[in-house]
């Protein structure tokens, strides 16, 4: 009778809802693109020029970063078509190593990895929005300066809500709205340069009007920072990787779309920090935030750069709305395994969709976006971000010793090793130039050891 009764249970059982692997090589290269494309390109070039005074330096040093993201791409290729599961980091290191590191880079992710630029790229909306619409300041509910602070910080909300609501729709409906969106943008850049080189009044030789740059111990910490920012504006070479259980044939299109989507980032950035020092003079774009518009006001006039910052705030659309599709499935991930919170598992039973995992992530973007500045959350993240990606590309010599890769990455281990040396003097330089934001960071981390073992004694209850 207890056999019967067993057996009818499991007849009954519901069976559980899985993510589907829907994803095809356009969709994972988009996705690349616009996680990659975000509030980094368009605000970072100013602040470089403050610290380091010289064009040609910049543009330099965002085709070195641009070769270290593509290194790092090439590692992950091999990885996540070794590995082609949702979750990134989380997994690759969780099975490569130990679940406690896997937990880790989760941590980090929930906080700095999608939240934490998600209100970064909803802020930089409404800094450009206001820069075309003047007026949505002063909109007859807040008044002053603290008003409008008030303001800016409700619109960004209103966009994270927005999206979130998009995406709880389901990746297909998501990636569809998200291929729009990256294509727009980058047409957008690809547009503004053009028009920038042929039609604007700008000058080349501003490349050859900046201070020399002492390559002291001081001059290169300055590297070291502005190489944190940079990279973090190349964040999002690894995005296809957090979707891997919903990519169809992972071992060929995770690989090529993390390869194409960072080479066509790489040209852009290049072009695009190219229209700054066509259009800008070095001693007027230091420190300057909205870079993008202040270029196009020197080019075309005040007008254009009303339309200009108009297009950029719904261009950070395509950022923002990659980075809510990728972050819920780490979480999904660590949740599946019992190391998050058992209800961040559950898929939508139409959507099939991980609804609550983002929901939970709009809930934190919220928090942030009403914690902290721009520059604040920028630091924060350029040091947090580089730390697992480190250990995960080491993990590609493991795969390597246990020939369980169906895909092997061209320039191994040179490439492999690139990226690993090049990271850890990143973050070296970077401590040294900004010890507080970088302890902070560090701190966020090491808060994620005991929680990896609360959840790890509930997981046996």
């Amino acid at each position: 009778m207890i056999f019967i009764f067993r057996k009818a249970q499991v007849f009954n059982k519901k069976p559980e809802i899985q993510l589907k692997r829907t994803l095809g090589l356009f969709s994972l290269t988009n996705i690349v693109i616009a996680n990659m494309i975000g509030v980094g390109i368009f605000t970072t070039s100013g602040l470089l020029m403050k610290d380091l005074r010289n064009p040609l330096l910049i543009l330099l040093l965002w085709i070195v970063g641009g070769i270290i993201a593509l290194c790092g791409a090439l590692s992950y290729g091999e990885l996540g078509a070794a590995i082609p599961q949702a979750g990134g980091e989380y997994v690759f290191l969780s099975r490569l190593f130990h679940p406690l590191f896997g937990f880790l880079s989760g941590w980090v992710s929930f906080f700095v990895g999608f939240s934490a630029p998600i209100a970064a790229s909803a802020i930089g909306f409404t800094e450009y929005l206001t820069r075309a619409f003047p007026s949505f300041m002063s909109a007859g509910i807040f008044y002053g300066s603290s008003g409008a602070l008030i303001l800016k910080k409700l619109y960004a909300l209103l966009v994270i809500v927005i999206f979130t609501v998009v995406h709880l729709r389901g990746i297909v409906f998501g990636s569809r709205v998200q291929n729009v969106l990256t294509l727009l943008k980058v047409a957008l850049i690809a547009g503004l340069v053009v028009a920038g080189f042929s039609l604007g009044n700008g000058n080349l030789n501003h490349l050859t009007q900046g201070n020399n740059f002492n390559f002291d111990f001081g001059g290169w910490k300055a590297i070291g920072l502005s190489l944190m920012w940079i990279m973090f504006a190349y964040s999002g070479w690894n995005a296809s990787a957090y979707i891997g259980s919903e990519i169809k044939n992972p071992s060929k299109n995770m690989p090529l779309s993390l390869f194409l989507g960072t080479s066509v980032v790489m040209f852009l950035y290049f072009c695009l920090n190219l229209f700054y020092a066509y259009a800008i003079e070095p001693d007027k774009m230091k420190g300057v935030i909205s870079i993008a518009g202040l270029a196009a006001r020197n080019l075309f006039g005040k007008s254009f750069e009303s339309f200009l910052s108009l297009l950029i705030s719904f261009a950070l659309f395509s950022s923002l709305s990659a980075f809510i599709i990728l972050g819920p499935r780490v979480y999904y991930a660590m949740a599946k395994d019992g190391y998050f919170f058992k209800f961040v598992s559950d898929i939508h039973p139409r959507y099939h969709a991980p609804s609550k995992s983002i929901l939970l992530q709009c809930g934190i973007s919220a928090v942030i976006v009403l914690s902290g500045s721009l520059d604040q959350i920028l630091t924060y993240m350029g040091f947090s971000l580089g730390i697992f990606p480190i250990l995960a590309v080491i993990g590609v010599f493991k795969l390597r010793r246990l020939k369980i890769t169906p895909y092997k990455m061209p320039g191994f281990p040179l490439v492999p090793v690139i990226y690993i040396l090049t990271g850890l003097l990143i973050l070296f330089l970077g401590f040294l130039k900004r010890p507080v934001e970088s302890s902070i960071a560090l701190l966020t981390v090491a808060l994620g050891i005991p929680a990896y073992f609360i959840f790890k004694i509930l997981k046996r209850m």
